[in-house]
C-alpha cells in the first residue's frame, strides 16, 4: 500500500469516526434513548393550543420530560396527554400541570407545579388537577371589539372621577 492509499485510508476511517459519533448524539439528544429513563404520567386539559408531541414538560423552567401522545376523548371533548417523565424526577399527587405559552408567537409547553404530598405519583396514573392553555389572540379580540365592555367611567370605584380636584 503506498502513502497516498494509506493517507486515504485514515482519512476515511476518522470521517466513519466522525459520522458515527454525530449519529450517537443525534439518538442520545432525541429523546428515543430517554424511554428506558422515564416514566409515563398522563393529564386531561380541556385545552392544548400549541402543545404536540414532543413539546417540553417543565417543573420550574427546567425541562423533565416531553410530552408523548395526545389524543381527543370523545365523550368529554377534552385533551387527555400523555407526559414522558425522567425518572429521577418524582411529582407529588397533588401536582398541578398547567399549559403555558411559550410566546404569542410560539408554541406551548407543559408546567408543572409541583404539589406539598408526601404521595408520590407512579407510571401510569394521572395528574389530576390541571389548568388548559388559554387563547390569548381570542381574548384581545374579545376586549377591543366587545360592546358590552363597559366604559372605564362606569367601573371606577366611586369618587376616583374626583381625584383630580384633589391637586
Amino acid at each position: 500500500m503506498s502513502k497516498g492509499q494509506l493517507f486515504e485510508s485514515m482519512i476515511g476511517v476518522v470521517v466513519l469516526a466522525v459520522a458515527a459519533a454525530f449519529l450517537s448524539y443525534a439518538y442520545q439528544t432525541s429523546g428515543r434513548a430517554l424511554t428506558a429513563r422515564t416514566y409515563t404520567l398522563n393529564a386531561v386539559f380541556g385545552r392544548i393550543d400549541g402543545v404536540t408531541p414532543g413539546s417540553e414538560v417543565r417543573i420550574s423552567g427546567v425541562k423533565v420530560g416531553s410530552v408523548a401522545d395526545s389524543i381527543l376523548d370523545p365523550a368529554t371533548f377534552e385533551a387527555r396527554v400523555a407526559l414522558s417523565v425522567a425518572k429521577n424526577v418524582e411529582i407529588p399527587e397533588d401536582s398541578v400541570a398547567k399549559i403555558v405559552s411559550d410566546g404569542l408567537l410560539g408554541g406551548a409547553h407543559v408546567s408543572i407545579e409541583p404539589g406539598a404530598s408526601d404521595v408520590m405519583l407512579a407510571e401510569g396514573e394521572t395528574i389530576s388537577i390541571t389548568q388548559g392553555s388559554v387563547d390569548l389572540l381570542g381574548l384581545a379580540v374579545q376586549a377591543f371589539t366587545n360592546p358590552a365592555t363597559p366604559a372605564k367611567s362606569e367601573t371606577a370605584a366611586p369618587g376616583l372621577e374626583d381625584l383630580g380636584e384633589l391637586q
